[in-house]
């Protein structure tokens, strides 16, 4: 039987992750990168398509887990009826090639253990070839080796299996190493000393936190999994390490989010910067401004590790996905929607970047012209929406506030420089929008902004509306908004992120539970709008979804209550960043006043 996804728990070397079971299984590692084949990838079949066990041989009677501390070094201690044993797993952060290090320690007693390594290249698919020694194998196929090394003997076929017994004190490591199959084998490591260096790694980059406001231990761990999220050569961040987790427990709503959107791009600014990482946000914003250069027309929503553009989705029909959720896919079609919101994110993280003082980079400031060029002539364009609709095209609002935010953040950046050439016109862009917006856009009767222009349905993204800007927290349209999304959207004490039904129109089968960052929305929007303590008390019912290591998925299945959805998520954790900023009074995004207000306040400052 499948593990839960909430399970699992997360360790990384900043170039790729893996998922390792409270049962001491690694059920999913992409090797070398985050976007590779997997090599482990029992997560979305069965053991046979790839894991590797690290457990006691006999029954367990309780098993616990903790990160030491503020790192990503994971201990899992299983209790059995002869004694107790600690799994520490890590990977160490990249230096040359890709390595596991798994070091069983004996607590109490005398437990019998039992290994077992079943290696499948290209996700679940390829068994590769075994040879070795006593300790020591190689697993090949292809372009891909996986060594293995173990203080105790090791079975030569495949799956790898080791027999032990661990006492009090003793110590029995395992190092797994990657490398490509026509180079020779990297040298052998001491697991236990790079166990150590890899713990003293995290704590340092842990202790350089300048976030000290409330919550600060879920802001730590959150920030913590970003940082594990990122893939150090180029700085970009994956929305997750997982392919195909599904959306609905048995549905077809299973995508791959091995990639980096271009939406999470001011919110990481702003949560890096936030707790005084400097040197993410900066790699993350030239990323951003590497993956995103050429023509405005070409701008993708989500980009490959390095900026790669093409993300051709295919399925993989050998596995049988995530309790039996198929298909299983690889890659995303959604790169090639019109979403003109991240048109606004791109320039709102221009903006945030001048503003929380990183140096100006020229073509940030030219990017940001030629957005805007573009954008006038193509804002009043229907598009997919920013939940990647796959049903015919419509005017979402939120598209068109975020197209607002472009042009605003624009006149913001331009103005700061003095630089005055094409003020006027983007003024007049940023007030035309404002304008077809808050007339084609609201439900009067209601009270409420709507998901598209003539709907009725209501959508989670509205509730950004003041938090970018657009409208002040103090205006009865954002109120009316607020208390809509609450009663319309609510369900079971989750926001979803709208009702897929037939006026929904996305294109797929209906079914997906609450996608969690819109709950952290109407944290945020509750706060700024003075309802402070029904904020606090969502916030709270948040928290406690996290699994026993801090971990959040996409999604979270009200009527089964389980996580759901591609895991950990790099935009839950980073809206659970904003909104414990928010509660706590540090929250740095720019909570603007309208079209008209801005404009008389740039006026008055210039």
């Amino acid at each position: 039987m499948a593990l839960r996804i909430e399970d699992y728990a997360l360790i990384g070397d900043l170039h790729t992750a893996a998922l390792v079971g409270k049962n001491g299984s690694i059920d999913w590692l992409c090797l070398p990168r985050f976007d590779s084949p997997a090599s482990f990838a029992a997560l979305l079949g069965n053991e046979e398509n790839g894991r590797w066990q690290i457990a006691p041989a006999g029954h367990v009677r309780r098993t616990t887990r903790r990160y030491r501390g503020e790192t990503m070094v994971l201990e899992t201690e299983f209790e059995t009826a002869d004694g107790v044993v600690r799994l520490v797993d890590c990977m160490p952060v990249r230096r040359d090639v890709p390595r596991v290090v798994r070091v069983v320690e004996g607590v109490r007693g005398t437990v019998a253990m039992k290994m077992v390594m079943a290696v499948r290249f290209d996700y679940g698919h390829t068994t590769p070839w075994v040879s070795g020694g006593e300790n020591a194998l190689t697993a090949l196929a292809g372009p891909d080796a996986i060594d293995l090394s173990s203080d105790v003997p090791l079975s030569q076929q495949t799956p790898a299996v080791a027999e032990f017994v661990v006492a009090a004190g003793q110590r029995v490591a395992f190092v797994a190493t990657w490398h490509p199959s026509y180079e020779p084998s990297p040298p052998p490591i001491d697991a236990v000393a790079v166990l150590a260096d890899t713990e003293v790694w995290w704590r340092e980059w842990s202790a350089r936190s300048a976030y000290h406001g409330q919550w600060a231990d879920e802001v730590t761990r959150s920030l913590l999994t970003l940082k594990a999220l990122i893939y150090e050569p180029t700085g970009g961040i994956v929305a997750a390490p997982t392919t195909s987790l599904p959306e609905f427990l048995g549905g077809v709503r299973n995508w791959d989010y091995r990639y980096c959107w271009l939406r999470d791009a001011a919110l990481t600014l702003d949560a890096f910067m936030t707790a005084g990482y400097a040197q993410e946000a900066t790699r993350w914003r030239d990323w951003l401004l590497r993956a995103v250069a050429g023509d405005p027309e070409d701008l993708q929503i989500m980009y490959g590790l390095g900026g790669e553009r093409r993300l051709d989705e295919y399925e993989l029909p050998w596995l049988a996905g995530y309790e039996g959720s198929r298909p299983v896919r690889v890659g995303n079609a959604a790169a090639g929607q019109l979403q003109l919101d991240v048109y606004g994110e791109t320039v709102d993280a221009i903006y945030r970047a001048q503003q929380l003082g990183m140096a100006t980079r020229p073509q940030g400031l030219e990017m940001g012209l030629r957005v805007m060029e573009w954008l006038e002539s193509h804002w009043q364009e229907p598009d997919d929406g920013l939940w990647e609709m796959r049903g015919p095209r419509r005017h979402f609002v939120h598209s068109k506030v975020m197209a607002w935010v472009a042009a605003d953040r624009a006149v913001r950046i331009f103005e700061a420089i003095g630089a005055q050439e094409s003020l006027d016109r983007f003024r007049r862009v940023r007030e035309d929008i404002h304008a077809e917006v808050c007339v084609k856009g609201f439900d009067t009767e209601r009270n409420t902004f709507t998901q598209s222009y003539g709907s009725n349905q209501l959508d989670a993204a509205l509730l950004l509306i003041p938090q970018v800007g657009f409208l002040p927290a103090s205006d009865p349209r954002v109120a009316g908004t607020v208390e809509a999304v609450r009663k319309e959207l609510l369900q079971d004490g989750f926001v979803m992120r709208y009702i897929p039904d037939e006026q929904a129109a996305d294109g797929l089968p209906p079914g997906e539970g609450a996608f969690l960052a819109c709950s952290f929305w109407l944290v945020d929007a509750l706060a700024l709008v003075g309802r402070r303590d029904e904020a606090l008390a969502l916030f709270e019912r948040l928290l406690s979804l996290r699994n026993d290591v801090g971990l959040f998925s996409e999604e979270y299945d009200q009527k089964s209550g389980r996580l759901i959805g591609n895991f950990p998520q790099a935009f839950t954790h980073l809206t659970l960043i904003s909104s414990a900023a928010t509660l706590s009074g540090r929250a740095v995004r720019s909570t603007a006043a309208p079209t008209t207000t801005v404009v008389e306040e740039t006026k008055a400052s210039g």
